[in-house]
């Protein structure tokens, strides 16, 4: 977010007045005269809020507020006046202004209505940033979140089994998504709109698995925790998987299936058809630069499926994550972040009680370092980081750390 304010006034004395307070506050004023010189500033993709004076010759600040609804009903617009008119404060808030604001007003409310308004328009912008990157038409990027070099080869691997109708066993920690990745597989594959078949191993009799077997015809049957298929199902699956090459078969498990098949918990034979092609999850602990990224990703999609507006993430929240195990990894993530877009959650960062720890205070202060000398350097990430005296590949690994970008404080 570049913290800009687009500053509307006919008035010159008062726009200078306004640029110097918003200079004074770390902000980057854009100054117009007229509704004509503000318009061409407004659209969509506007990372600032816009704050106009409503008495102008012409075009007043009324149709400036008009217009603005109409390019993107979701642009914070902060109307001031001069009258004290109170039918004039309800007639602005009642077309959808952000804020309203009497002058003169002093600078700690205008900096303060401002600051409010600016953090509105960020979480507007990253939703939609969200948004659009989980209705891509790739089902690994949109499904499979982190931008780390571990969660890059993921992918990169789902990619390539799912071009194969071979066999896979698919790996990972508790809570690190085995599920989730079998249907992206399936979902990347040739037999795409063909049914995908989700089924826990733990229990299934062969009835169970005849019925899940003839409901994936042509498609895709995953099962889950295979080592807990009951042996009887075990040698019924081997037989028809070799019987018919209709059905895709990919398991998920979270354990060393070889010590299984030295405990005879499960057979050697299906073990070995299943491991033809092998997809491991890394966990969060081995790419906790992902987990603030992540984090946003199913606060987004929480948001959404709540139907509330996503709460601010603020580097406090990111260090508090920082500051954890994760042991149930990407599941464990995706429940913190339903409760942080409830409200049961936002004080996590201090785990609820206020009380940090070194690691966690260490990490607050860190990111919070980080994120001023971005502000200071414009979001220039080689200024910020000569500025704190590290070289750019480490800057860079503490900005995806904490989930920083620098583009938010151009």
């Amino acid at each position: 977010m570049t913290r800009r304010v687009l500053c509307v006034d006919d008035d010159v004395a008062v726009r200078e007045a306004l640029r110097q307070t918003l200079e004074l506050g770390d902000l980057l004023p854009q100054v117009a005269g007229s509704f004509i010189e503000a318009k061409d500033h407004i659209r969509p993709e506007f990372d600032g809020v816009i704050l106009s004076d409503i008495r102008m010759p012409g075009r007043d600040g009324f149709h400036l507020l008009g217009h603005t609804q109409e390019v993107d009903a979701e642009l914070p617009v902060i109307l001031l006046t001069g009258e004290g008119d109170i039918p004039m404060a309800v007639r602005a808030m009642g077309q959808g202004a952000f804020g309203f604001l009497e002058k003169p007003c002093s600078p700690a409310d205008l900096l303060a209505e401002v600051e409010r308004a600016l953090k509105t328009r960020a979480l507007v912008l990253e939703n939609r940033r969200l948004k659009a990157q989980l209705q891509t038409g790739d089902p690994a990027a949109r499904m499979l979140f982190g931008t780390s070099e571990s969660s890059e080869k993921l992918r990169d691997m789902v990619r390539q089994v799912a071009q194969t109708r071979a066999e896979v066993l698919i790996t990972g920690a508790p809570g690190s998504g085995t599920s989730k990745v079998a249907e992206v597989i399936h979902l990347m594959s040739a037999q795409a709109k063909a049914p995908f078949v989700k089924r826990g191993a733990a229990g299934v009799t062969r009835a169970d698995l005849i019925a899940a077997y003839e409901a994936a015809e042509g498609g895709s049957l995953y099962l889950d925790e295979i080592g807990a298929l009951p042996r009887e199902a075990q040698f019924l699956l081997l037989d028809v998987m070799e019987g018919s090459a209709t059905v895709r078969v990919m398991a998920g498990t979270t354990r060393d299936l070889a010590d299984d098949v030295a405990a005879g918990q499960i057979s050697a034979d299906l073990f070995y058809r299943l491991d033809v092609t092998r997809v491991r999850i890394p966990s969060l602990a081995e790419r906790p630069e992902d987990i603030a990224e992540m984090f946003r990703q199913y606060v987004a999609q929480a948001a959404e499926q709540a139907g509330l507006a996503a709460p601010e993430i603020t580097p406090e929240v990111v260090a508090g994550l920082m500051a954890r195990d994760w042991p149930g990894n990407a599941r464990a993530l995706m429940s913190e972040a339903m409760r942080f877009v409830l409200g049961v959650g936002r004080g996590m960062a201090q785990h609820e009680t206020g009380e940090m720890g070194l690691t966690q205070q260490m990490a607050q202060v860190e990111s919070s370092l980080l994120v001023a000398a971005l502000r200071r350097a414009e979001g220039r990430a080689s200024v910020a980081a000569k500025e704190l005296r590290l070289p750019r590949k480490t800057f860079y690994d503490k900005l995806a750390r904490y989930g920083i970008r620098p583009e938010d404080y151009r």
